[in-house]
């Protein structure tokens, strides 16, 4: 008789290619796992891949609303991708966008100084990255200073702060004029963002999106910050004995990560809606989704730029799902939900060796099974 014996050996540097294959893969299975779950459900997985495809890539239209999904995705990504470069695992994007959403929305409609009209954005955006910086201080120093665990504080700040934004525009925002649905009123003209013609695109939010991301990579691999955040990131211990301070490093990233995420729910309610509504209407889960974009990425915040476009497609595939097939609109998720399942996976084998070796089973003698070894 043989039994299969599995050995694990650390591995310190995993190869580009092998990180390359290794995704590949991942992202394979969990199409596969996918296509079981719809044929098991009597749906043809190569018509609802056809349908999600076309209606995200296929046309002008699609195309373009694929980039309207993928800009908070791309913002949201690039901080996220530099809080679990440092291993500090921020969950709360999520809740950091609704609080830039707020900011934007203070800023458009009660700020007690009348601002001339070239510097209403501006301020909008300022406002949403220190709204979003803010928020995500509080698990920051928390871990730094009582060791409490960021992706407990992080996700249930999410709560915290869609309970403010249905407080606002249930209670003191509700619009007059918006025949008693959960709106604030209107933006005026001055801080609406300015769009591509034809398309729902605010390309200002955009442009800050993809130069974040460019900036962002070079503060990672170009200054002693990002060094520090990288041996912190690797080696923990390492950074404690070089001098590295853990506080330094985790406020200067949760700083970025949560401020970029309010950058992106200034955009949603400055750039597509003009208005602060319910959590849902800002954000079907854009904060969540871009974990996913980030950790596809290998956490460079560069390749976050294809990745969020990606994943921008699924979302906006989810609806072509609906009007094809009938499908509810979070069957999008299952998607989601399985990559990212298979992309942890997949880091087993990027960490770690795997050795399988086949062995023979010991044979038992009668004196080792009168004493019950």
């Amino acid at each position: 008789m043989w039994r299969l014996q599995v050995r694990l050996e650390r591995r310190y540097l995993a190869p580009g290619w092998l990180r390359l294959v290794t995704n590949t893969i991942s992202l394979l299975l969990a199409l596969v796992s996918i296509a079981l779950v719809l044929w098991a459900a009597k749906i043809d997985p190569i018509q609802a891949y056809k349908k999600i495809f076309i209606g995200s890539f296929g046309s002008f239209y699609g195309l373009s609303e694929t980039t309207v999904k993928a800009i908070p995705l791309l913002i949201c990504g690039v901080g996220l991708a530099l809080a679990f470069k440092a291993q500090f695992w921020n969950i709360g994007a999520e809740g950091q966008l609704l609080m830039g959403a707020i900011a934007a929305t203070w800023v458009a409609l009660f700020f007690p100084i009348k601002l001339p009209s070239w510097a209403v954005r501006p301020t909008m955006f300022a406002a949403g990255f220190l709204a979003g910086a803010l928020w995500a201080l509080i698990p920051a120093l928390l871990r730094a200073k009582l060791q409490v665990n960021e992706v407990i504080t992080s996700l249930m700040l999410v709560y915290v702060a869609t309970e403010i934004v249905n407080y606002l525009v249930y209670g003191p925002w509700k619009g007059v004029k918006e025949w008693g649905f959960p709106y604030s009123d209107k933006f005026p003209d001055a801080a609406i963002l300015p769009t591509i013609p034809g398309t729902r695109i605010h390309y200002p939010t955009l442009i800050l999106g993809i130069v974040a991301a460019i900036l962002a990579y070079f503060f990672l691999m170009r200054t002693r910050w990002g060094y520090e955040l990288r041996v912190t990131g690797d080696n923990p211990k390492a950074a404690l004995y070089a001098g590295i301070p853990y506080l330094r490093v985790a406020v200067l990233v949760m700083l970025i990560s949560g401020g970029l995420a309010g950058i992106a729910g200034v955009g949603e309610v400055a750039g597509i809606h003009a208005r602060l509504r319910y959590p849902q209407g800002i954000s079907p889960g854009y904060g969540f989704t871009a974990i996913i974009v980030a950790w596809l990425a290998q956490l460079n915040p560069l390749v976050v730029i294809l990745t969020s476009f990606l994943l921008g497609g699924l979302l906006v595939g989810g609806d072509a799902l609906k009007v094809s097939l009938g499908l509810p609109v979070p069957t999008i998720h299952m998607f989601n939900g399985a990559i990212l399942f298979f992309l942890i996976g997949g880091e087993i084998f990027l960490r770690y060796r795997v050795y399988f070796t086949l062995k023979p089973k010991e044979t038992m003698t009668p004196l080792k099974e009168e004493l019950g070894c």
